[in-house]
Formats: C-alpha cells, structure tokens, sequence
C-alpha cells in the first residue's frame, strides 16, 4: 500500500449505532480494526444524529460525567437510568427512560406508552444544576406528543429559566408523528388513525399549536410538545453533534471517511447522520464510504448520497471483514 505524497493516510471512522444491534462505539471499533489490520491508520468518531447514542457522542467533547436517577419507563415502571453533566450542561437521552428497546416486542403499546420519564430524568439534570439540558429524541416508544414529559416537568416547576434543546433525529412535523412511526412501536393501523386524533387534541390544548413545524413529531411528537409548552429549541442532531465532535476539522486530515447506519433507506437521506457524513464529505473532496446492517436504498439513492462504496455487515465479524475491504479499496 503505497503512501500518495501530500495525500492523507487516515481514515475517519464516523457511523451511527446500528439500532437495537450495536452502538455507533463498536461499530467504529469493528470497521476500524479492520482498516488497522489492511494497514490503514484509523480516527474512530462515533456519532449520532440525536438518537440512540447521542450521549456517548457528546459526553467526550463536553466533559461530561455520568450520572444515575430515577425515572419510570414507557410502562410506567420505576427503573434508573442515565444522564450525562458537565457543569451546568446536561444530557439527556429519551430512549433512556422512554426508549423502545426497554419494552418487549409482545408489550408495545404506542397508546399505553408514556414520556414521564423523559421529563424526570430533564428535571433530575435541573436538580443536579443543569442551566442548559441537550434532549436526544430518538428511539422513543412513545406517541403521546410529549404529554406525559410536559406533565411531569410541570409538577417539577417547569424548566426553571434553563435553556431545553431538542436534537431531533427527523424533520417530521407534530400531526404525522403517529403516521411515520406508529407502526415501529407496535400500532395498527386503526391505532394510527386514533394516536393522530389524540396529537390533534393535544395540539388544541398546547400554549402555541405545533402543527405543519419541521422536527414537531420526533420521538412521537415529543419534540413539539416541548417546543409548545415550554420554548424549548429544536435542532437538527446530526449537524449539531458532527460539530460537536469537531468533524470537520477531523475530515479534512483524512484520506476517506466511512460512515454507517443499520439500515440504508430513504429515511437515511433526510438528515440522518449517513446523509450529514456525505454532504461533508462531498463539500470537502472527501471520498465517503458506507457500511450499513441492510441496504434497502436504490442506485439512484445511492447516487443522491454520492457514496463511493456501500458494504453490508450485520455481524461484528462482517464489520471488521468490511474494513479490510475498504483498506484495500481506500
């Protein structure tokens, strides 16, 4: 492997965590071993796009250490869960408390599903001095457009003069919440059409409507409920936590990149981290690569992405496997 004058040998590790699977963490690790062992010197930059993972990505940059509460699950069981602090910064992950993987396959109910703890856990960050609480959104069980968070943080006292970010993982507004991501969290169709009239009473109650407003329906309109009751901002997570992370100074010393998701779609174009990776790397005259659990996106997608290679792996095994590859390749 021959080393091009002027050209950079690195190679920037940056994907998402493969849902339910593995954490961006070990998915860098995976890839990178394998470049390693094809001879490629590697920067391993787990990420995330304001779902699963956000906090791994963030607690680094940001100091933060972490810390223990209770909270309740979607359920309504007591459990503990984390959040991350540094100072007066907090952050706070949904699928924490209100996540998806803390609730069986046989007991999702997105009707039954409530975002409580998602609000104990933002007021435990305020207890333990938070003046600024960073909220990843994705991963949710949940469909109750945040009214089981904003009840919580209600009886708390409300945000207290904090400043609430939302990191949303999608651009869907508030009323199609229920519609987009219903069916993942165990709804009928019947169901759907009923969560979608309880979002539109919600919204009727709410102090300003969240309707027809980009990244309202993250997390099962979670996002907007908080926006609505409480001025909390949203913020796209991808381009919030690569900048975070500094990516793209990071970018600019390597030779390629090699980002990655679990599934590979047309979900992946609308500013998930694979979409956000690319464009970067597009602008920057980077060339990106993708390894993904399932591609489930055409040539024509792929070509929107202007991804130079997209490998499948879905094992740790096929992970490293898929690094030597691109060693050869890169």
């Amino acid at each position: 492997m021959n080393q091009i004058p002027g050209v950079p040998n690195t190679v920037l590790v940056a994907p998402d965590s493969f849902k339910g699977t593995f954490t961006a963490a070990q998915v860098a690790e995976a890839i990178g071993r394998g470049l390693s062992e094809g001879g490629r010197p590697v920067d391993l930059c787990p990420v995330a796009d304001g779902g699963e993972g956000t906090l791994q990505a963030l607690a680094p940059p940001l100091g933060a250490g972490l810390v223990r509460a209770a909270a309740h699950d979607p359920l309504g069981r007591e459990i503990e869960a984390e959040f991350a602090l540094a100072g007066e910064v907090a952050i706070v992950e949904t699928a924490a408390a209100s996540g998806l993987g803390l609730v069986a396959p046989d007991e999702r109910d997105a009707a039954a599903a409530s975002t409580a703890g998602t609000g104990e856990l933002i007021a435990a960050a305020l207890d333990a001095g938070a003046r600024t609480v960073y909220l990843g959104v994705g991963g949710s069980a949940t469909n109750d457009g945040g009214s089981g968070a904003i009840d919580a943080l209600r009886r708390y006292g409300g945000l207290r003069g904090a400043r609430l970010v939302v990191l949303c993982d999608v651009r869907t507004p508030f009323e199609d919440a229920a519609r987009v991501f219903g069916p993942q969290k165990g709804a009928s169709p019947e169901q759907v059409e009923s969560l979608t009239d309880r979002l539109h009473e919600l919204a009727g109650r709410l102090p300003v409507d969240p309707r027809g407003v980009a990244m309202t329906g993250a997390a099962g309109g979670l996002s907007g409920g908080l926006w609505a009751a409480f001025g909390a901002e949203l913020v796209a997570g991808a381009p919030f936590i690569l900048d975070t992370v500094g990516f793209d100074a990071r970018l600019r010393s390597a030779r390629a990149v090699v980002t990655g998701e679990g599934k590979l779609d047309t979900q992946s174009l609308a500013g998930k981290v694979v979409s956000e990776v690319a464009t970067r790397a597009r602008q920057a005259g980077v060339p990106c690569h993708a390894v993904v659990g399932t591609r489930d996106l055409d040539a024509m997608g792929a070509r929107v992405l202007d991804l130079d290679q997209v490998i499948e792996a879905s094992t740790l095994d096929e992970l490293v496997a898929a690094g030597r590859r691109l060693a050869e390749s890169i």
